[in-house]
């Protein structure tokens, strides 16, 4: 690496501020706000990841008392139309009472707590308990109770379902199971400034994949929180994105990061990634922009690793030796060229630009511009290049991470069940639609299990193989936690900002 120690408190290299200073366009000024939170240490114990107690003190004072999304509105277009939301062992109904109202209630039968639903329902009349066939209208209203004479305390005003506090932003559903709970409204904040100039409320869910983690909730969310990452676990972003060099801010519940993009990595020497690398492809052959070795794929698990020095060689996707003189390699890059690939990838041509940071960047948002020019018109001229280029991550607390601008990233964390170490990964891309348009159909969920790829949810694209790159090391990391003597985990003062902004959330939210 070539940069660790600077003598500054920030890497080497040029400041985002710089960078908007070369902008081709007007860039929004929220861009230029610093917002930073104080400086630490922010410490916590690694049990908080394992432990039972703590996992139990999240139910009782965290999910049951925070507002959290839900659903999207248009996974229950009509009338009747009811989603099962799952936290923690918890379980809720959302359902659409009328074309315009939206209400949540327990999952739970009032007789002897049977869950109503055990999946999504389309247009429902009624919620019937299948144990004993006690039921309710859809607006919770006690409907019939089968031998009513025999419960002489029962009536629509004592059992009616019991309503989960509701509400709703950018077409999103949130819940809160806490009736004194603040309003939506005060918890969020003025988050509607930072989703300029394409609201969620123009955005529909063009794919939803789920995968199951070996790891808990808080580990996998934290592994999306930050690019102080991207060094070790993405090395084929070193030589387009200035991860060191990102910008962090905190707003109320919300945390924001920038990571400016079309720029080499201040870790990187520029004279190893200038080398030219003959056939190099996107996902077959590259070259590690730390190390200069070359990662070239033989065939599925099998990756020929070529030194600077010339020696080689074999290793499978995760990086054990197989055969040749060489034999360390890095398991990200052995992951990304020997992993499973999805059909026509591996003859990916490398789209990389080099050349003047200025010129990369508007080159980068002019090809962008093009692409949605077709959606969006004539918006696509009045928006900056760091709106289309560079990486926009927010996380909402306590479990959602809506991208910003062009980006459709939108992800959420939970646990699985009511296992402390096993969690939920979602990811969701918001497509824009032109101003005007209806939204189109959500998509479906698509599950991974734990040990399925993500490639093998090929609507992801190359995110796939980004998300195998950050899962590989959190099975490792669950595993590792029990292991800390000190019985402290440490988070960098500014690098990883978002990750000390949640546990300060967290404490305050489990202290009340």
């Amino acid at each position: 690496m070539v940069e660790t120690l600077t003598g500054t408190n920030r890497s080497n290299g040029i400041g985002y501020n710089e960078l908007l200073d070369m902008d081709t366009h007007d860039v929004p000024s929220r861009f230029r706000e610093d917002s930073p939170m104080e400086p630490g240490p922010t410490i916590v114990d690694p049990g908080i990841y394992y432990s039972r107690d703590f996992f139990d003190l999240e139910v009782e004072r965290l999910w049951k008392r925070v507002w959290q999304m839900a659903c999207h509105e248009d996974d229950i277009p009509n009338v009747g139309d009811s989603l099962v939301y799952d936290i923690a062992g918890l379980s809720f109904i959302i359902v659409r009472t009328t074309a315009d109202e939206i209400k949540a209630f327990p999952n739970a039968c009032l007789h002897r707590g049977r869950s109503l639903l055990t999946e999504d329902a389309r247009g429902l009349h009624e919620f019937r308990c299948p144990f004993h066939g006690w039921g309710w209208k859809i607006d919770g209203t006690l409907k019939e109770v089968p031998c009513q004479w025999d419960f002489p305390s029962v009536s629509e005003e004592t059992h009616s379902l019991p309503p989960v506090k509701l509400g709703r932003w950018g077409g999103w559903v949130f819940i809160n199971p806490d009736d004194n709970a603040e309003p939506l409204e005060e918890f969020l904040g003025d988050i509607d400034r930072h989703f300029e100039p394409i609201p969620f409320e123009r955005r529909y869910k063009s794919v939803h994949v789920a995968k199951k983690l070996r790891c808990n909730w808080k580990a996998a969310q934290e592994a999306f929180m930050e690019a102080y990452h991207v060094v070790a676990t993405h090395p084929t972003l070193l030589d387009v994105m200035g991860d060191a060099n990102s910008k962090y801010d905190v707003f109320g519940n919300l945390s924001r990061a920038i990571s400016p993009n079309g720029l080499l990595s201040p870790h990187v020497n520029p004279a190893v990634v200038a080398e030219p690398l003959e056939g190099a492809k996107t996902y077959s052959k590259v070259r590690h922009a730390l190390s200069g070795n070359i990662y070239e794929r033989l065939e599925e698990g099998r990756v020929k690793v070529t030194a600077r020095n010339g020696k080689t060689g074999i290793f499978d996707e995760a990086a054990h030796h197989l055969e040749g003189e060489l034999d360390h390699a890095d398991i990200q890059l052995c992951n990304w060229v020997g992993g499973a690939l999805a059909e026509g990838w591996e003859d990916e041509p490398d789209p990389t630009t080099t050349g003047p940071v200025q010129e990369r960047r508007k080159a980068d948002a002019d090809t962008q511009r093009e692409q949605w020019r077709e959606t969006l018109g004539d918006e696509v001229d009045k928006i900056s290049d760091a709106e289309f280029v560079d990486t926009i991550y927010y996380n909402l607390f306590p479990n959602i991470s809506p991208w910003g601008c062009f980006d459709p990233i939108f992800y959420r964390f939970r646990p699985h069940g009511d296992n402390p170490e096993e969690c939920i990964h979602e990811v969701m891309l918001m497509l824009p639609v032109p101003e005007g348009e209806k939204r189109p159909e959500p998509a479906a969920v698509h599950w991974l299990d734990f040990d399925d790829d993500y490639v093998d949810a090929p609507e992801l694209g190359m995110l796939a193989k980004v998300f195998n790159q950050d899962v590989v090391n959190l099975p490792h990391v669950q595993k590792g936690m029990r292991s800390i003597k000190s019985k402290e985990i440490v988070f960098a003062n500014y690098g990883e900002t978002k990750i000390r902004h949640f546990h300060k959330l967290l404490k305050e939210q489990l202290s009340r």
